[in-house]
């Protein structure tokens, strides 16, 4: 058996073009474009690069950028006041503030000023309230994209048994109940997890999550099972994910690579996030 590639590349094109569509009709509509607005924190190299490429993404689809750079020894208070003008703009529909934050800064506070209404990260507990709830809201953009490639890839998810292996609440626990909303009968594992081979091998979907570099063998793999590998791990060899692509691909009826795998689609869930914040807002303005 060799599994079927799910092309993240190819999936997150289709969806930004979608999304860049949705911002076309909008702007006409409204005379005004949304607008996303990022905040980095400090000079961590790796969250440079990561905001760079979404506010590169956003202006590709027609997005505003409202982009704002502080100082790593930028205060609680300063930060908490920035992020209360971009709560209070209307130009901004959504607000992203990059994780993770410099030390002496605490992220859920901070995180929890961003109104529910412009969490494109999906992070505030209002929004992983709704989620946990089953109500309306903007989903966290890996999990969203995870379920948009099983879907892709027309993996049946009603009924399905699904194993995430990861508790993170930034991928592994909305992913989870990402999955229990469509039907899927959810197992949460984690590296710490005994005989994990033996709980991964019952799912029929395969979410790996854990942050460790080839976790998933063939072993922890039912055959004919999609496997989708979120994580991403900078070696002597080159990137590479939770999952042994090669070994496992001879035994999942689907996986995704990394690079060209989830990465994408993670970017191209924040600006679907960013047009949904905005059309929601400018339904609530005329009822």
């Amino acid at each position: 058996m060799t599994a079927t590639i799910i092309d993240g590349t190819v999936l997150a094109a289709e969806s930004r073009k979608e999304t860049a569509e949705r911002v076309a009709g909008f702007t006409a509509a409204y005379g005004w474009a949304p607008g996303l607005a990022t905040v980095l924190i400090g000079d961590d190299p790796a969250s440079e690069v990561y905001v760079r490429r979404k506010r590169k993404a956003a202006a590709e689809a027609g997005l505003e950028d409202f982009h704002h750079h502080l100082p790593a020894d930028a205060s609680h208070a300063q930060v908490a006041a920035l992020l209360g003008e971009l709560a209070d703009d209307p130009r901004v529909s959504g607000i992203l503030l990059q994780l993770p934050l410099p030390p002496g800064l605490d992220r859920y506070s901070l995180v929890d000023l961003i109104p529910v209404e412009k969490d494109v990260d999906g992070l505030t507990t209002a929004s992983q309230g709704l989620l946990a709830r089953g109500l309306p809201g903007l989903r966290p953009c890996t999990p969203s994209g995870v379920i948009r490639m099983l879907d892709s890839a027309g993996v049946r998810l009603d009924g399905a048994e699904a194993v995430v292996i990861g508790r993170s609440e930034l991928v592994g626990h909305p992913a989870a109940e990402l999955l229990l909303r469509r039907g899927a009968t959810v197992t949460i594992a984690h590296s710490r997890t005994r005989a994990l081979a033996e709980v991964t091998r019952r799912a029929e979907v395969l979410v790996a999550a854990a942050g460790i570099p080839g976790l998933v063998t063939a072993e922890h793999v039912r055959p004919g099972a999609a496997v989708i590998d979120v994580g991403i791990h900078r070696t002597e060899d080159g990137l590479t994910g939770d999952v042994r692509f090669a070994e496992v691909s001879r035994t999942a009826g689907w996986i995704t690579p990394v690079p060209g795998g989830v990465g994408p689609m993670t970017i191209a869930m924040l600006l679907a996030n960013t047009i949904t914040a905005a059309e929601n807002a400018a339904y609530a303005a005329t009822r």
